[in-house]
């Protein structure tokens, strides 16, 4: 469950989704610099002789050296992949954001307190960990199903409908930093700069110039839901897993690309129209290069959700255990996309709930619409894999019986982000329009969230 506010619709994409003949297979080259390579200019020499030399022991190598020029190899720290200095702003900015959210954070713990006449804020933990945070905690802590009665909520809260990704690599955080929240922090944090230095790597593929890569990761860092990128969410882990995975398989490195793509769907259910963009991808490829030697890595990410839905068979008896208790806990049982659509609207417009959730209910619809018109941009350029992706979140989230999730998932939506840079590259005067309706729209959900109120 999850809200994100919306965006204008995306220009089309400048660059069709044709794969870049990237050298390196090696899984370290996913997030290596495209510019770190060196040109050099050959000196003249005279031709040589056609007639190959045969080897003798007067022109064998006799040591190491000798066969790499009489240079000694770096060592293996050296040859890892180091950030340029487009990476080096992309991480500034995100610092910078992060400690603009704290600030918010900060703000919001003494402007709302739990009490009218509290004297004192809440506690840092109370202030960031909101709603499905004590979901994945509960998860983390105890389980999905505690032995110790104790650990059982006295009505169950349908922890089933989530995925084990995140709540595994917190308790193993865990295990370093002691307080929960804490942990869930830094794994936010640690993720999400991942995620935008391979937002940025992508970016380079599209975008004119490689110092436009940043632009990308700015409209993102301060879109509506940014705010989700930096508390105890699934989304900053996803990213930091989906989009190297994304680059590994335009690399044409399929193992790899399968094996980020199944840490991707143990952390959410969208991991698997990720798998469904990797197949369309490794498709088109290989009507071009003539072999499909990538299509049977991308069964792999397939065996995390299957060993999920083993696991709730064993306790519940159900194989779509998790399916159902999102069904039982937010609604999502499947409607048709009109019928969604119409219950969404009812509740947005039609004064059954209180303002809060009827605005939530209108970023829906707008978010609903920013999906669809991006998706139809990316088929009118021809990027299938990318369209399918989308698309399938659409699907998703649109056939339940009501929306819900879809503002926040638009962070997932990588494409959405390149086009509206692309956008404004080209229209530089509409950076700063978008920017003056992002940002606010940012810190008011920011603020929505800290205070305990919905959104998303």
């Amino acid at each position: 469950m999850a809200l994100t506010n919306p965006t204008p619709s995306p220009a089309r994409p400048t660059v069709p989704d044709a794969p870049t003949p990237l050298a390196s297979p090696d899984t370290l080259a996913i997030l290596a610099s495209p510019h770190t390579a060196t040109t050099s200019v050959r000196a003249s020499v005279p031709d040589a002789p056609t007639t190959p030399v045969r080897p003798t022991a007067a022109n064998i190598p006799t040591s190491p050296n000798a066969l790499s020029g009489g240079s000694t190899p770096p060592p293996a720290w050296r040859r890892l992949p180091r950030l340029d200095a487009v990476d080096r702003d992309v991480l500034t900015l995100y610092l910078f954001t992060r400690v603009a959210l704290a600030v918010v954070a900060y703000c919001t713990a003494w402007l709302f307190p739990r009490s009218p006449e509290a004297h004192s804020p809440g506690l840092l933990s109370e202030v960031v960990g909101q709603w499905d945070w004590s979901h994945y905690l509960h998860i983390a802590r105890d389980g999905y199903f505690p032995d110790d009665p104790a650990a059982r909520p006295a009505e169950w809260d349908n922890r089933e409908a989530f995925f084990p990704g995140f709540p595994l690599v917190l308790r193993a955080v865990h295990l370093v930093v002691p307080e929960w929240t804490a942990a869930g922090l830094l794994v936010s944090l640690v993720a999400g700069a991942v995620a935008v230095l391979a937002l940025a790597r992508i970016a380079r593929v599209h975008l004119p110039r490689a110092a436009d890569a940043r632009r990308p990761a700015l409209l993102l860092l301060v879109s509506p839901c940014a705010v989700f990128l930096a508390v105890g969410y699934t989304e900053s882990l996803f990213l930091a897993l989906a989009l190297p995975a994304w680059l590994a398989a335009r690399r044409q490195d399929w193992r790899a690309a399968a094996l980020l793509a199944a840490g991707a769907t143990t952390v959410r259910v969208s991991g698997l129209f990720l798998v469904a963009a990797l197949v369309v991808h490794c498709a088109l490829t290989a009507r071009a290069r003539g072999t499909l030697r990538g299509l049977p890595w991308l069964a792999v990410p397939a065996l995390p959700p299957l060993l999920h839905s083993w696991y709730l068979y064993a306790r519940t008896g159900d194989w779509m255990a998790w399916k159902h208790a999102q069904e039982r806990g937010w609604y999502r049982e499947f409607h048709a996309p009109w019928e969604a659509w119409g219950t969404t609207w009812d509740a947005a417009f039609g004064h059954g709930y209180t303002t809060p959730y009827a605005l939530m209910w209108q970023a829906e619809l707008v978010a609903m619409a920013v999906g669809v018109v991006t998706v139809a941009l990316l088929v009118r350029a021809r990027r299938w894999p990318e369209a399918c992706y989308i698309a399938l979140s659409l699907w998703a989230l649109g056939t339940s019986y009501w929306y819900m999730s879809i503002p926040r998932a638009t962070l997932l939506w990588w494409p959405l982000w390149i086009g509206i840079a692309s956008w404004t590259l080209r229209r530089p005067r509409w950076l700063a329009a978008w920017l003056c309706v992002s940002a606010p729209l940012s810190v008011v959900l920011a603020v929505t969230f800290f205070s305990g109120r919905w959104a998303g």
